[in-house]
């Protein structure tokens, strides 16, 4: 099989990690994000379209050693595949994580999650944490709009809890879209489902802005923070995105108090401590195990 496109890197930034946006996995540190060509979805109001919905030469080609070793060179321990949609160079992907995982270094997958299941297994098995989109809760939008799948995207995402992923979530609110109050209800009773059986799945609502084809007025920050207000009454972790003075802080569950203060990419460990046998965080107020990965 020929792949023109094997390993063409489109990006390559060092990155806080809560950019992915990963709240709950190793905060406040760096990660080295490799964004990668096209994308097998067509949203008109994509954020990253001169990438996902276009060709053209900028970027250059890296061998699985070449981007494994940038990581090294930056002194990440994690990488992530990002910007455009990485599962569509999913021979790259695999090759590249199995050698991060041979020297040590995490792979954070950031994906819109269309793949079919037994291709979402192979990446799966060597991802160690992943942002991915939930567009919105509805099959026709995903189809007719979006060029996606909605059934393949709840199915990538139960998958990587029966893969012991890390998982975060999340949704762009597009005015006139998928910002109606039984759609977001919709997307919370399937988080919540995921959530009865495993840990606390955090969910970022991140505000559109005009982008590409797409012309509403961007999303209301109030009206963002009252949808993630919503969220709160059913999900544990919810968090606002690309808006002033949202909703970005994590208390403790046992407790209450601040765990991680956050504005914008800055991170402040307030009440967040690493536990007693070292394998994970608490809180220094009251000892409750906190919901944070390592």
């Amino acid at each position: 099989m020929l792949l023109p496109y094997y390993g063409f890197i489109t990006a390559l930034a060092l990155d806080p990690i809560e950019k992915k946006p990963l709240y709950h996995f190793r905060p406040g540190t760096s990660i080295l994000s490799a964004g990668f060509a096209l994308c097998n979805l067509r949203c008109p109001f994509c954020q990253n379209w001169e990438i996902s919905q276009k060709m053209d030469d900028r970027g250059r080609f890296f061998s699985p050693e070449e981007l494994i070793g940038e990581a090294e060179a930056g002194g990440c321990a994690q990488i992530a595949y990002t910007y455009s949609e990485p599962l569509i160079h999913s021979e790259f992907l695999c090759n590249c994580m199995a050698l991060a995982h041979e020297r040590g270094i995490a792979n954070v997958l950031v994906s819109n999650g269309c793949i079919n299941e037994d291709a979402a297994g192979d990446v799966l098995a060597l991802t160690d944490a992943a942002n991915i989109d939930l567009k919105c809760f509805s099959e026709d939008t995903y189809s007719r709009v979006l060029g996606g799948n909605l059934d393949a995207v709840c199915k990538f995402i139960g998958k990587g809890l029966k893969f012991s992923v890390h998982l975060e979530l999340t949704t762009l609110i597009v005015p006139g879209l998928n910002d109606g109050l039984e759609e977001i209800d919709r997307c919370i009773e399937f988080i919540a489902g995921l959530e009865a059986d495993a840990v606390p799945i955090p969910w970022h609502l991140s505000a559109y802005h005009p982008a590409y084809k797409w012309n509403a007025p961007p999303t209301n920050a109030a009206r963002l923070v009252e949808i993630a207000r919503r969220a709160q009454k059913r999900l544990n972790y919810v968090y606002t995105g690309n808006i002033r003075g949202g909703l970005e802080d994590t208390a403790c569950p046992g407790c209450g108090e601040t765990l991680v203060r956050r504005r914008g990419y800055l991170v402040e460990k307030c009440a967040l401590v690493l536990s007693a046998d070292g394998t994970g965080y608490t809180c220094a107020h009251c000892g409750e195990r906190a919901p944070f990965v390592l």
